[in-house]
């Protein structure tokens, strides 16, 4: 009995400690290189690394990480500028705090926390056509959203075939359903950057309804989930 208890305990400890981890580096990273802004977003024990300057988009990369004394180990599930890097491995030498950390050489601020409650790792798992929600099966292409600390990113994807169709994010607000989201990069068209979007916004039996005009128009009713990973 003492046997099991204390087995119990260590894995009680280290699922503790492993939330605290997380919970600790989830959130918002911002560095500048010139021109050049480097945003790096966390949550749920995922990682994406944007580079854009003002009105222009660079680059994206990410996928899910673990952590040690080391630093954050990435398993790349997409990047843009070279595709040859989904697949393997990429390890970031650092210790992410509430304060600046430092990675290849760049000073990261982590910015202030804005916990809302959209903030997590989502996955689009439905979309209404002709009045009828379809569901999108779990599969090796995705899209995928992250929101966290005042920030969004959604990347749309096939890890599978290393295939890669477009991103786009910025900082976003969601009060009482509303959900506002303002454009910084766009990867399809830059001229979008600095739009406004609002949305209607409904957390129901844990998925997310998001309903509203597109960045073109048109009108869109999505279901999203949680990734679950």
């Amino acid at each position: 009995m003492k046997r099991i208890l204390s087995i119990f305990l260590v894995i009680l400890l280290s699922t503790s400690l492993y939330a605290q981890e997380k919970a600790a580096a989830s959130g918002a990273y911002l560095a500048k290189d010139g021109q050049t802004n480097h945003l790096m977003l966390l949550i749920d024990g995922y990682l994406s690394y944007i580079k854009y300057e003002e009105n222009k988009y660079l680059s994206t990369w990410g996928g899910p990480y673990t952590s040690d004394a080391n630093g954050l180990t990435v398993k790349i599930e997409y990047s843009d500028a070279n595709p040859a890097e989904v697949g393997s491995e990429k390890t970031l030498r650092t210790k992410l705090s509430a304060q600046n950390v430092q990675i290849d050489g760049l000073d990261f601020n982590k910015q202030d926390a804005k916990k809302q409650g959209l903030d997590g790792l989502w996955r689009i798992t439905g979309r209404q056509q002709d009045n009828k929600m379809s569901t999108i099966a779990r599969g090796d292409r995705k899209t995928i959203k992250l929101l966290v600390d005042g920030y969004f990113q959604w990347i749309a994807i096939n890890p599978a075939e290393k295939g890669f169709y477009g991103t786009g994010g910025g900082k976003y607000s969601f009060n009482n359903n509303d959900y506002v989201e303002e454009i910084v990069f766009f990867s399809r068209d830059n001229s979008r950057v600095g739009a406004k979007l609002t949305f209607k916004g409904e957390i129901k039996d844990k998925d997310w309804h998001h309903s509203g005009l597109s960045s073109k128009g048109d009108p869109i009713y999505e279901l999203w989930s949680l990734d679950g990973r």
